[in-house]
């Protein structure tokens, strides 16, 4: 395409021709010579390359990246360390084996031997490095883009809805920004690695039909499609959002109280441990019913008698064990949840400090 010979028309102030700039129709009208760099006669017209490299580092050091890389290095460590307590505590739950912790591990080692107390951990850790990345790292930023709105609220109000000739100003400002984050947390993991849950559920349940992760998959996949994945997601999200939302309001509250009583900035690890775990008992005591029915929904899919839904899995539970059958297992539950929840918390505001040194000034109560 060539510009009109014509003394009025000025191609230089021609911008878009056809929807493509006018520097970029220079570029394209050079003559295909060896002898010409386009690269250097787009610079010297002052047309751009877009710089990627630039874009991913920007990205990459980024504090939102560095808090989600913190959560898939504190999750992916404190998980191989803890992975026979999880498998002993997911076989207690849905009722495989004796209904004691030692009894299960004696169990599972005649069965499997020493490494039967890390079946399905290689699908463990593919699964917990995702899920503490999204978990942690959208908790922290859900949490600061909360308080930052609310600021803003303070200022300008909140927002108002509009219900016929009345406007209802939405009481914003009243919501925790640690609930709402740890809220939010739970669910965008949930979304992001619910499959890989199912996955590991299956492997651990039942060894001889899923003897491995791939395996696992394509019968999963062949007789469920992909919806198969998704088994149990409304009760896994019913039971996961009170649980995250007390886990992180607890640890955040207990953290910033605990550091207002003594006047301090930080806490040291022993401090960072034991407020984890306590905050991991709560969450897990309160929440631990539901957790009861999902695991014995998914179970009971394995098994040709899947409950309908989550209430009738309690029901069931109830009907069968009593009300203490809603906490069958909250005791191997605990022993796995409080260390896991304590050195996660250790290891994740430890690589934090290493990963975002050059971005933090001293540690306030707000971090």
């Amino acid at each position: 395409m060539a510009l009109p010979k014509d003394g009025c028309l000025d191609g230089a102030k021609i911008t878009e021709v056809g929807g493509v700039g006018y520097k970029e129709l220079l570029v394209m009208a050079l003559p295909k010579d060896d002898s010409i760099d386009g690269t250097k006669v787009a610079e010297a017209i002052g047309v751009k390359l877009p710089d990627v490299g630039g874009a991913i580092r920007t990205i990459l050091n980024s504090r939102e990246a560095r808090e989600f890389a913190s959560g898939a290095l504190a999750g992916a460590m404190s998980k191989a360390i803890l992975a026979p307590l999880e498998t002993i505590r997911t076989r207690m739950i849905v009722g495989v084996g004796p209904r004691h912790i030692f009894g299960s591990l004696v169990d599972i080692i005649q069965q499997n031997g020493w490494q039967g107390l890390w079946a399905g951990n290689t699908i463990n850790m593919l699964r917990i490095i995702p899920t503490q990345a999204v978990e942690l790292g959208t908790f922290e930023c859900v949490k600061r883009s909360m308080a930052e709105a609310q600021e803003k609220w303070k200022e300008d109000g909140c927002p108002k809805i509009q219900l016929g000739n009345m406007k209802i100003e939405l009481p914003l400002h009243l919501l925790s920004p640690v609930a709402i984050a740890g809220a939010a947390a739970g669910i965008a993991a949930t979304l992001a690695c619910h499959p890989l849950e199912v996955i590991k559920d299956r492997l651990t349940i039942n060894r001889e039909v899923y003897p491995s992760i791939s395996l696992a998959f394509r019968r999963i996949y062949k007789t469920d499609g992909i919806g198969g994945f998704y088994a149990g997601l409304c009760p896994t999200l019913i039971g996961m959002i009170p649980y995250t939302t007390c886990y992180f309001f607890m640890y955040d509250t207990i953290k910033t109280s605990y550091c207002r009583l003594h006047k301090k900035s930080s806490l040291s690890r022993p401090e960072l441990l034991l407020i984890g775990a306590l905050s991991g008992l709560t969450a897990s005591t309160i929440s631990f019913p539901l957790e009861v029915a999902r695991k014995r929904l998914m179970a009971g899919a394995l098994q040709g008698k899947c409950p309908p839904n989550m209430i009738a899995a309690l029901s069931e539970v109830i009907r069968e064990e009593g009300v203490l059958g809603l906490y069958r297992g909250w005791g191997a539950s605990c022993l796995k949840v409080m260390p896991n929840s304590g050195i996660t918390w250790v290891l994740y505001e430890a690589w934090k400090d290493v990963l975002l040194a050059d971005r933090n000034k001293p540690r306030s109560l707000a971090n």
